[in-house]
């Protein structure tokens, strides 16, 4: 009898015992700091937006993201770090359609854009525009065509081979009938100092971006990318305005996970994701420098998929038959 009661005072110990343990070693998602991949240099209009989410992200999920910048073949180094990562939410891929739908139609990738990444939340959209070294003899759009058009060597800077800086140029080619010589630099931030430097003539870029080069007169602004005028910068024409109807590339933003990564985690990503989106400081920064944030019937995850995979089927043909391939 005696050695019963040890033997069940033991099991009660033991029970006690993983009781006690259950509850202080199950982890509560997040308990340690979040890592956000931006695969584009600092500076740059996607490390921009990323910033200014994340802030207050880390407010409302109790735990510091930090952002990492991952740079190199056009946003495909920075991507391929996150498909790598342990699906456990605490690394983040943010990135534009250049890094995330057009890459894939340019490189030979070691992973699969829509099956090795799930989608948290569309973005943001940054419309694009036109703009050149601030000494350039152009003063509109029509004149800059001309210039171009009578100056073939003429530089302008990409963030990488098939970016939307990069498509952007191609597109105006087309239009103009044009030759233009591009330069790959890791980063729109980077491209954009070249541009300030008098090293290069023109690029077309991300409004985020220019805007603050743009109101300091470091460089010239001649037409938006767009159908419509941008909120933030409302005396820049539209292409159609300026003069060539066609040339629209609005670059929008989104953020993913690696895939197999729990559905609760996603679903706080994206719950986090969205209340910082609705929160009128952040609306207020993002709308300062040009970004437009997407209604919240939008920012769902399965929403970012749709989108992604459509932007897939339009752009890739268009890439390919342009003959855009990494160097």
């Amino acid at each position: 009898m005696i050695s019963i009661r040890i033997f069940l005072s033991a099991i009660a110990v033991v029970c006690c015992g993983l009781n006690a343990v259950g509850p202080a070693t199950a982890e509560t998602y997040p308990s340690h700091t979040i890592t956000m991949v931006v695969p584009f240099s600092a500076g740059g209009p996607t490390d921009t937006l990323a910033r200014i989410v994340a802030a207050r992200m880390q407010v409302l999920l109790g735990q510091s993201v930090i952002i990492e910048n991952v740079t190199g073949a056009a946003g495909t180094i920075g991507v391929g770090r996150v498909v790598r990562a342990a699906p456990d939410g605490y690394t983040i891929s943010v990135g534009p359609m250049n890094s995330h739908v057009l890459t894939g139609a340019i490189y030979n990738l070691p992973f699969d854009l829509l099956r090795d990444l799930e989608p948290v939340a569309l973005l943001a959209n940054n419309p694009s525009v036109v703009v050149s070294r601030k000494d350039a003899p152009a003063k509109d759009l029509k004149e800059l065509i001309a210039w171009v058009k009578a100056n073939p060597e003429k530089l302008a800077g990409t963030s990488g081979v098939g970016a939307a800086t990069h498509l952007s140029g191609i597109l105006f080619e087309t239009l103009t009938d044009s030759h233009i010589q591009f330069i790959p630099y890791r980063g729109t931030a980077l491209a954009m100092q070249a541009l300030v430097a008098g090293q290069i003539d023109l690029i077309f870029d991300q409004l985020s971006s220019s805007l603050p080069q743009i109101q300091e007169g470091t460089i010239r602004s001649y037409a938006v990318m767009s159908k419509t005028r941008a909120e933030a910068a409302p005396d820049i024409p539209t292409v159609d305005e300026a003069g060539l109807p066609g040339l629209y590339l609005p670059v929008w933003n989104g953020m993913w996970v690696p895939k197999d990564t729990p559905k609760d985690i996603i679903d706080k990503l994206n719950g986090a994701v969205v209340e910082s989106l609705a929160d009128t400081t952040v609306r207020k920064r993002l709308a300062d420098i040009g970004l437009e944030v997407y209604p919240r019937e939008q920012q769902t995850p399965e929403a970012l998929r749709a989108y992604q995979k459509a932007e897939i089927e339009k752009w890739w043909p268009i890439v390919k038959a342009a003959g855009i391939k990494a160097e």
